[in-house]
């Protein structure tokens, strides 16, 4: 892959959005089917220009008219806000108050950073194979719970570019949550509270909620593999001390004798679970107090860790899909769910490498394309590179939802016509 050097940016983002973005199917999500009038004008789009230029507010009266803006100004980063009551451009021109927020996705931005008291392999921006696992789970149990617990069915799960994921949630019903609705949502589903002046950030209770012990399920899968083999965390006295910590005491001082004699944290964690197994054992538990312990240390080091702020503001904007990360060069390309625990993010192509692949079948794509018209051209063009089975992820997402809205026109015309 072609190194990223930042300072190539003003030179490549002209070929990207001219030959790579995919703008055509960007602007069909958007758009929501033409639905509701307007709602594309009444969306707020912002940019982040060359020296950190930072412009809000922008709108636009079609997807083609986005599309020639981009192309005209190659902005290093693109955020998408909400639909407004009026058309944000001219915010400016309405009386004051009168211009709001009225819609926009409930999203989800999950970044490892939020991670560093549970992670040594790395810290703040540093991500690697071993800590990824985590972002892995994030997905997994966000969006189990998202469809089978909240009812959801349009979910796009996008990777930010450089160390964390970003969800959006797309449903018509959705969108028009209220702040007080998405807040609840995102309480639903935080598990890890308190700061970095807490010790035990998990605590549960009986009787346990399914949305727990189904929690618990999906993390078990990657348990071994993040916390005892990459983590290492009963690795040493120093770091199963950390563990002990959020076990309750009358359990502490026996493992605490027990843990030198194991050969490594897969043993130590099997001693430690088998014990608080054993107080759960129904009526022939004894006279030991049900414990979760083993549950609360699985979740601290490895449930999602969701910022409420983004979720919960309808103001909030967050960063477009297919925008291209500025420091790491990598474009914010969609997950596929189904091969997500293979996705690599330092395999996700760079605008470098994607613009020295346009380079590569430079002489054959400009023969075969003679007199063929921009749009399909270009279509052509991202074919040709390895972002194009990423752009397929995302045509699939968007024709999902397209389905499901001509599913929606045929039962309310069908229901019409019974009356």
């Amino acid at each position: 892959m072609a190194p990223f050097e930042p300072a190539a940016l003003p030179e490549l983002l002209p070929v990207f959005y001219r030959r790579l973005f995919p703008h055509g199917v960007y602007g069909r999500w958007l758009g929501y089917g033409g639905v509701v009038k307007n709602y594309f004008q009444l969306r707020e789009f912002s940019f982040t220009l060359r020296d950190d230029v930072y412009v809000r507010f922008q709108s636009f009266g079609s997807p083609q008219e986005l599309e020639r803006e981009l192309q005209r100004i190659n902005p290093y980063k693109i955020d998408i806000g909400a639909v407004y009551s009026h058309r944000p451009n001219q915010h400016n021109t309405v009386h004051l108050g009168a211009f709001q927020p009225q819609e926009k996705e409930l999203v989800f931005d999950i970044d490892m950073t939020d991670y560093d008291d549970v992670r040594t392999c790395c810290s703040s921006a540093e991500i690697c194979s071993k800590c990824w696992t985590l972002m892995t789970i994030a997905v997994r149990v966000i969006d189990r719970a998202l469809v089978e617990d909240l009812g959801v069915r349009h979910r796009l799960w996008v990777y930010s570019g450089r160390r964390g994921v970003h969800c959006w949630v797309c449903d018509d019903a959705v969108r028009r949550w209220s702040p007080a609705l998405r807040a609840a949502a995102v309480e639903y589903l935080t598990l890890v509270k308190g700061g970095a002046e807490t010790v035990k950030k998990v605590n549960i209770s009986e009787p346990i909620h399914p949305f727990i012990r189904r929690s618990v399920a999906v993390v078990e899968k990657y348990f071994e593999a993040f916390a005892l083999l990459g983590q290492d965390i009963l690795g040493s006295p120093e770091s199963w001390e950390k563990v002990l910590a959020l076990i309750p005491e009358d359990h502490r001082e026996a493992l605490r004798g027990e843990f030198p004699r194991k050969r490594d944290s897969v043993q130590r964690w099997e001693l430690l679970r088998g014990r608080l197994e054993r107080t759960r054992r129904g009526p022939g538990a004894g006279k030991a107090v049900p414990s979760f312990a083993d549950w609360e240390v699985m979740l601290q080091f490895c449930f999602p860790r969701l910022d409420i702020n983004v979720s919960k503001g309808l103001g909030h904007l967050l960063k477009s899909p297919f925008s291209v990360h500025p420091k790491t060069g990598r474009v914010s390309v969609p997950l596929d769910l189904q091969r997500l625990d293979q996705f690599d993010p330092f395999a996700v192509p760079t605008i470098s490498s994607l613009c020295q692949e346009l380079d590569a079948g430079g002489a054959d794509g400009e023969r075969e394309d003679g007199g063929e018209t921009e749009p399909k051209r270009r279509a052509r063009d991202y074919k040709r590179t390895s972002l194009a089975p990423y752009v397929r992820v995302f045509e699939q997402f968007v024709e999902e939802m397209e389905r499901a809205r001509r599913g929606e026109l045929l039962r309310r015309s069908d229901l019409e016509g019974e009356f």
